[in-house]
């Protein structure tokens, strides 16, 4: 396991992809496989300069583009032609989770691509009657429809909560388009049978938004105080992060999506089986409820200040088989990981595209 500090700024030479030796002892720790060394006459991997989080605070004009069920709204940073990387943010936040991890992904040429998934900001369903579904495998189709309508082939793929498990979705089921994974909280595929058993108390405790939301007063409540209640949940999430109301505000706009509380509210009652999910889509969860190993090369991220529920990195090390790296970042460093440590965040992207 490699710890980084967010204030370190880290000689080069040591920062090379399973490069040192002490690289090496950690992925033998936590049982990683691949290569730790990096391959004979390969380039050594571009050391990213440090970044104050919130130095940025807006993108360029936002785009959009019809793919699959939606016209998805993102932005894009850096030349056309790929590499291309995808980012992928989680709720309740948005597209303003990278926005200091793109200008240092674009300077280094690489083409950026950050979406609104569906019932945020400006994405928007095609049709009034499509279901607003929020089961797993459903945001993962869409990344790859988004793909298809970009002529994007493949791309690094990174991102944290919902963003995380979505890229680690792509990458389990469609591998030949997630060149490598850059994913916070390490493996989070799930299923709905997992969903039904009962935790211990305090780990019970840890998820009473769930529950919240298996109600109508929590889908009522939701709704009516949803900036409210994501700003509770940032300052529970990471709570060492001393974001301001501005920083908040930004993202808290993407929530008016007409279709926001729908959608969260399915992803989460889906989880627990109180929701039904689309049976054209039942043949992806019955892979994903199979646990699929994750081929491409990873590096998974945790904060050390995490205040989410999440797994520890020693229980999903194994779902990994491609190369592979777990990184600690600390300094106080929460659930919005990109945001909180955008430096890290994109020295991971560069990192894993040299495996």
């Amino acid at each position: 396991m490699v710890k980084i500090k967010t204030s370190d700024v880290i000689d080069h030479h040591r920062r090379r992809f399973f490069g040192t030796a002490a690289m090496t002892v950690a992925a033998a720790h936590l049982g990683m496989l691949g290569s730790a060394a990096p391959q004979s006459g390969k380039a050594k991997a571009v050391q990213l300069p440090a970044m104050k989080p919130g130095t940025h605070t807006s993108f360029a004009a936002l785009k959009q583009v019809d793919a699959g069920l939606l016209n998805v709204g993102y932005v894009e940073a850096g030349p056309a032609n790929e590499p291309a990387v995808v980012l992928l943010h989680g709720w309740p936040y948005d597209i303003h989770s990278f926005v200091d991890v793109v200008p240092l992904l674009a300077s280094e040429g690489y083409r950026v691509i950050v979406p609104y998934l569906r019932g945020y900001g400006t994405t928007r369903f095609l049709s009034s009657e499509t279901l607003r579904n929020g089961q797993p495998s459903v945001v993962a189709v869409d990344i790859v429809a988004l793909m298809d309508g970009l002529k994007i082939n493949n791309a690094i793929i990174g991102g944290f909560d919902w963003g995380a498990r979505t890229a680690d979705i792509v990458a389990a089921l469609w591998p030949e388009r997630c060149k490598a994974l850059v994913s916070v909280s390490g493996y989070l595929i799930g299923k709905q049978e997992a969903g039904k058993m009962p935790l211990p108390p305090k780990a019970e405790l840890e998820w009473w938004y769930q529950y919240y939301f298996a109600t109508e007063r929590g889908r009522a409540g939701y709704d009516k105080y949803r900036r409210e209640f994501s700003k509770l949940i940032w300052q529970l999430a990471s709570p060492k992060w001393n974001f301001g109301d501005a920083t908040f505000d930004r993202t808290a706009a993407a929530f008016d999506n007409p279709d926001h509380v729908a959608i969260v509210i399915h992803n989460y009652r889906w989880r627990l089986a109180l929701a039904n999910g689309e049976a054209k889509y039942d043949d992806l969860e019955k892979r994903l409820a199979e646990s699929p190993v994750i081929t491409v090369p990873t590096i998974t991220l945790e904060g050390d200040a995490n205040g989410a529920p999440h797994p520890e990195p020693a229980a999903y090390a194994k779902m990994f088989t491609g190369k592979y790296q777990h990184r600690v970042i600390t300094g106080g460093i929460g659930h919005n990981l990109p945001q909180e440590a955008p430096q890290a965040f994109a020295q991971a992207i560069v990192d894993v595209g040299e495996a």
